[in-house]
């Protein structure tokens, strides 16, 4: 039962954590257009504030991710060293200060520094404690279910906070959606985070089913983060990280637009754009807790390999599928972008843990990490791409190619190996 509250706190943190996979809400609030050009005044409840243009309009988001990835390797150290209470109740009071801070602010610079700066930092701190926490009260049978639970809580946030900001913005303008946010952030975090707790020390796991280590290759070793830095594995880990990611945070950071370009025939779905981000969080999530389960059955590798390949194509077919403004193709094209996106970050602490071992996850984890805040450049450069020749395209067509390249990059990996240690399945 211990074990089950502590997933389940942790969950609850990264539903607060996941704000950033509704940005696109804001987004689409921020940036201007013909009728609006970028550095124009906006009226009514959001008076103080100016349009962006959509490059600007990415950069809070990317830098966020970016520090979200840089603050996951200390918030690793945190979890490792003073338990995972503290790093999430740090996160909670970053995030809810980035929030209040960015409404406040009613600027570009109140963005950045508010979601961007502080944001990014208590998304990493709190995420950092969250998952390590959860994975050290289960055996390595059942590590891709019970990551992909706990981090489907971040992917499933964008259910509820896309409405959510969609009509606190509509009612009480963009300084009283992160104003709102934040407090309800705050409290969230602090008492979820209060809930999480590492097993006692003579606790142990249930161990895997008779046959388990025949299917999986679990390294029997615990690695520290100094030897772990000198294996190519870990460089490849954030390369695949990299890969993965950068596809769905693509699709994620411009749903909003992508649903308003291709429903020109329907008002309704223009009006109520956030129904793809909302759409995006559900599958994120379910390609969380499904990816990491049957990746328990046929082993990482295997998973990577059939997501990727998959939602490579997609991303390939993807402005073909928004030239012919088909919507049902729409929302299939992106919930595979979001299954595999969802699937990878549950698939890379499981990849973690079973190359390096649990000990020290919280600041390996951290390290490979850094691939999924690389992976923004993908979306800011589609940023730059969107404001120079008003399409989307080329961004998608590299998207799709980056990640071939990192399947084929995952086709080549296996463990690395300790001295005296013999290869087992």
């Amino acid at each position: 039962m211990r074990a089950w509250i502590v997933v389940g706190a942790g969950t609850a943190v990264n539903l607060c954590l996941g704000i950033l996979y509704a940005w696109s809400v804001w987004k689409s609030n921020l940036v201007g257009n013909d009728l609006h050009p970028p550095g124009s005044a906006m009226d009514g409840i959001n008076e103080g504030w100016t349009y962006l243009t959509d490059a600007q309009g990415t950069w809070a988001y990317a830098l966020c991710g970016f520090l979200f990835a840089l603050a996951m390797i200390p918030g690793g150290r945190i979890q490792d060293r003073f338990g995972p209470r503290t790093g999430a109740i740090l996160g909670g009071i970053f995030l809810a200060s980035g929030c209040c801070i960015a409404g406040l602010m009613k600027s570009y610079l109140g963005l950045i520094l508010g979601f961007g700066v502080l944001g990014g930092i208590g998304m990493g701190l709190g995420y950092a404690a969250a998952t390590p926490a959860a994975v050290k009260w289960f055996g390595p049978h059942q590590r891709g279910l019970i990551v992909g639970i706990v981090v489907g809580g971040f992917g499933a946030a964008a259910i509820y906070v896309s409405p959510l900001a969609k009509h606190l913005i509509g009612n009480y303008g963009l300084t009283g959606s992160f104003l709102a946010l934040g407090g309800l952030f705050a409290v969230v975090i602090i008492v979820a985070g209060s809930l999480l707790r590492w097993p006692p020390p003579d606790y142990v796991a249930p161990k895997p089913p008779e046959g388990f280590g025949a299917k999986q290759a679990i390294t029997r070793n615990d690695w520290a983060p100094s030897a772990m830095l000198r294996t190519f594995q870990f460089y490849a880990l954030v390369l695949l990280f990299l890969g993965s990611a950068q596809s769905g945070l693509l699709v994620i950071g411009n749903a909003s637009a992508l649903l308003g370009t291709a429903a020109r025939e329907s008002a309704f779905l223009r009006e109520n754009a956030w129904l793809l981000p909302a759409f995006v969080g559900l599958v994120n999530a379910l390609g969380r807790v499904g990816t990491g389960f049957y990746s328990d059955k046929i082993g990482r590798r295997n998973a990577y390999l059939l997501n990727g390949v998959v939602s490579a194509a997609v991303l390939l077919a993807l402005p073909t599928i928004l030239d012919s403004h088909d919507i049902r193709l729409l929302f299939v094209a992106v919930g595979v972008a979001a299954w595999q996106y969802g699937g990878g970050l549950s698939l890379m602490p499981a990849y973690t843990a079973d190359f390096f071992g649990s000990k020290n996850l919280g600041i390996n984890y951290g390290l490979v990490f850094l691939g999924w805040g690389a992976a923004f450049f993908v979306p800011q450069i589609a940023g730059y791409i969107k404001d120079a020749y008003g399409s989307l395209h080329p961004a998608f067509y590299l998207s799709g190619g980056l990640l071939l390249a990192a399947v084929a990059l995952c086709a080549m990996l296996r463990r690395p190996m300790q001295a005296g240690e013999m290869r087992t399945g």
